[in-house]
């Protein structure tokens, strides 16, 4: 195929999907991905397309955010192997919130076989992904449905969350770097993702290496409050990947990485993931300096919540427990 050639179908492509990544480009053009770099930065030259680690978006910069089917056919490969790995962190017993995203829609397909699990969401997709697990309760946050990634967003969304406290909370988003954290493009989907992080003593980011050093508008997690970090191996040529991982395991984020080949990674890690999907552990700090599962650095833990049907209830009978009216749901150990 001609050079003329290939880069109309990568223009197709990513006018298509929103944005793609260099690893499918090559696939589909039949090429290696050093062929599919260079004419992504021809076509970025012209203005056609915005240039992103490991991937190419349409034109539009910080403010530019594909669409749930777009999203949906993006990295599929690596949203899998790290939904595999993030599961394997989630025990039996606890009360956690997923937020919106395809990766967490991923994620809530395997939380189905996790017992006496609950399960606070904004995500349409993923309560639907949990509908039919028999010993999974879902509680789904109020708000306003964005119809462009399925979430409930809004003031109804973050009130409903007001008092809540739950061990862990799994968010994606559109970029994350070591600078500014996780963050997205849309006001809306930020504000409700930063009232789940507060009620989680633990915050652990799901995001494939196509997001690393991407950096959108609005600041959802920053650096110092994400305690893990689960993504895929970044491909071998893919040196600002890499260096962005080893940026974010500097400041004393837990990194796992999902994929063949890779070793153990931080504490209660090993053993919990399926065969064939292990993690490995970035360069860090002394293990004693690290924050221990369950917390959140600079953020003291707090109680687990009951096992409740309704976002606007969960807080108040939350705050019962100190009364001894409702049972505990921090998580229980095997």
């Amino acid at each position: 195929m001609f050079a003329a050639e290939r880069r109309q179908l990568i223009l197709e492509m990513v006018r298509a999907n929103g944005a793609v990544s260099l690893r499918e480009l090559a696939r589909v053009v039949q090429t290696s991905e050093v062929t599919v770099r260079r004419d992504v930065r021809a076509l970025e030259a012209e203005g056609l397309l915005d240039r992103r680690h490991g991937g190419a978006v349409l034109p539009g910069g910080l403010t530019r955010e594909s669409g749930f089917p777009q999203k949906s056919h993006l990295a599929t490969a690596e949203k899998t192997a790290i939904a595999d790995l993030a599961a394997g962190l989630v025990e039996e017993g606890e009360a956690i919130v997923v937020g919106a995203g395809t990766t967490t829609q991923e994620l809530a397909r395997r939380l189905a076989r996790v017992p006496g699990l609950t399960v606070v969401t904004n995500s349409l997709l993923v309560a639907q992904a949990l509908a039919h697990a028999n010993r999974v309760e879902v509680v789904m946050t109020g708000g306003t449905l964005r119809g462009s990634n399925y979430a409930l967003v809004g003031s109804g969304a973050e009130q409903s969350l007001q008092g809540l406290r739950v061990s862990r909370a799994f968010l994606s988003g559109s970029g994350l770097t070591a600078e500014r954290g996780l963050s997205t493009s849309n006001m809306l989907s930020a504000s409700v993702d930063r009232a789940l992080v507060q009620a989680a003593a633990e915050v652990v980011v799901l995001a494939d290496h196509t997001k690393l050093g991407t950096d959108t508008m609005f600041q959802t997690v920053p650096t110092d409050v994400i305690t893990r970090l689960v993504t895929d191996d970044p491909p071998l040529h893919d040196d600002r990947a890499a260096t962005e991982l080893q940026a974010l395991a500097d400041q004393g984020v837990q990194v796992a990485v999902a994929g063949p080949g890779a070793v153990s990674s931080g504490p209660g890690a090993e053993g919990n993931g399926p065969p064939g999907r292990r993690s490995r552990r970035m360069g860090q700090a002394p293990k004693d300096e690290l924050p221990l599962p369950g917390q959140r650095r600079n953020h003291p833990p707090g109680p687990g919540g009951p096992q409740l049907r309704s976002a606007a209830s969960l807080a108040e009978q939350q705050a019962a427990v100190a009364n001894g009216r409702v049972a505990d749901l921090s998580p229980r150990r095997r």
